[in-house]
């Protein structure tokens, strides 16, 4: 590739690295925000620095079912020689006690009610006598012992979380606990998810000759979801381009991300190079020297970015991980949804040769990678439990079932042994 290839594009037969540098360039954050309830702010993104307008908790706050008191009362106080405190009465949850407390007094409090201002501890009950006009404390206790001291979480004008975090649910009970309703968020990403393919059947419909049952959106749709992000647009088509260019000018309207899977190799039917070129979209890449998903076709369509990958079950899924993921994240802003790489050591070995490199699927645990390569017989007149080879071809999705990443095979790899160091990227 030449420099102004490099500059400009279209690309072909680009590195997976160069991929993820083109759709990076292209690809700007979305800025627009939103104002939402919390219960709608899970996965979100935070639009603006939060500080706390309050202290919490607001009060120095009882940790313990007991008894509030001074802890000079309770000096020397044993099982053998208790001490004996005056009850002035009780403060249960969302209560509070505003009379003085003196000298050989107590209240009863109850875990989260506020400590009157004169008392400086809290004796847990299981080291009382229960009394409810006089108390017998068998135990001595230090000054501020079992008491919550107020700002103890926060203090009033702490910055609590900062713009660009990724709201989760300890994120929003932080805002729930500073007394927000609300949140203002980055506008929640409209991903556009199309599949296409005569032989596609619906799943639940009768399967004609000829037909499979349409596996990708559903795969692709669920990972997205899982991810974060709920396909705002999804669809299935047959292999007709003026259909499918039409369903992408359409989506790219409102759409920030448009991903598509099948018809991107060199098959009579395969639609997208056409659709494509009809729905106005600029092709910036066009294959990838990986295996599997080699063919995928990066392009923008009126400044939206659409990535369209392979059909193959598994080639749709590895690629996904590998080019949708990183647009994901350039859209947020979001580092943490771009793949994490960790080192391993195959379990065992892998006996096949890898020319190009190549994503296969594998199990990844404290450093120990498995490659599936055995399972036991289940299909049709194999129902002996005897083991059977898992395939590792594109079009195989079983035998991803259980896998957390895919391990890196680099271009030029014969067999690997067990034992062999190698780069796995997470799932």
């Amino acid at each position: 590739m030449d420099k102004k290839e490099r500059a400009e594009g279209p690309w072909e037969r680009v590195t997976l690295e160069e991929g993820i540098a083109c759709i990076r360039k292209d690809i700007r954050p979305v800025t627009e925000t939103e104002s939402l309830p919390l219960m709608q702010c899970l996965g979100r993104i935070l639009a603006a620095d939060v500080y706390a307008s309050l202290d919490q908790p607001p009060f120095n706050r009882a940790a313990v079912d007991g008894y509030a008191c001074r802890a000079a009362d309770l000096r020397g106080a044993s099982r053998e020689k208790p001490v004996r405190l005056r009850v002035l009465g009780e403060v249960d949850a969302g209560g509070f006690c505003d009379g003085p407390v003196g000298q050989g007094e107590a209240v009863r409090i109850m875990t989260g009610t506020p400590v009157p201002a004169a008392c400086d501890c809290c004796i847990r009950q299981e080291d009382t006598d229960l009394g409810e006009e006089m108390v017998f404390v068998f135990a001595e206790s230090p000054s501020q012992a079992n008491c919550c001291r107020k700002g103890e979480d926060f203090a009033k004008g702490t910055l609590l979380l900062a713009a660009g975090t990724r709201l989760g649910a300890a994120e929003i009970g932080i805002l729930a606990a500073a007394g927000l309703a609300k949140a203002d968020v980055r506008r929640g990403l409209r991903i556009a998810l199309l599949t296409a393919g005569d032989e596609l059947t619906e799943p639940g419909n009768p399967l004609l000759p000829g037909k499979i049952y349409d596996s990708n959106r559903y795969l692709l749709g669920a990972r997205l979801t899982e991810l974060g992000f709920s396909p705002w647009r999804t669809e299935s088509l047959s292999d007709d381009s003026e259909k499918a260019a039409a369903w992408i000018q359409d989506a790219a309207k409102k759409a920030d991300l448009i991903v598509t899977a099948g018809g991107v190799s060199v098959g009579k039917r395969d639609i997208f190079h056409a659709a494509l070129v009809k729905a106005g979209a600029r092709r910036r890449f066009w294959r990838i020297r990986l295996k599997p998903g080699s063919p995928a076709i990066y392009s923008l369509c009126g400044g939206v970015p659409v990535v369209s990958l392979s059909g193959n079950p598994f080639a749709a899924a590895a690629t996904f991980e590998l080019l949708v993921r990183p647009a994901l994240s350039f859209l947020t802003g979001d580092e943490r949804l771009l793949p994490v790489k960790r080192e391993g050591t195959l379990a065992e070995a892998f006996p096949k040769a890898s020319p190009m490199r190549r994503f296969i699927r594998g199990r990844f645990d404290e450093g120990r990678v498995e490659i599936p390569v055995k399972r036991a017989g289940t299909q049709a007149g194999r129902a002996d439990g005897k083991e059977v080879s898992v395939l590792h071809s594109s079009g195989v999705l079983t035998s991803m079932a259980g896998c957390n990443c895919l391990v890196d095979i680099p271009a030029g790899s014969g067999a690997l042994p067990a034992g062999e160091r190698v780069e796995v990227w997470l799932l």
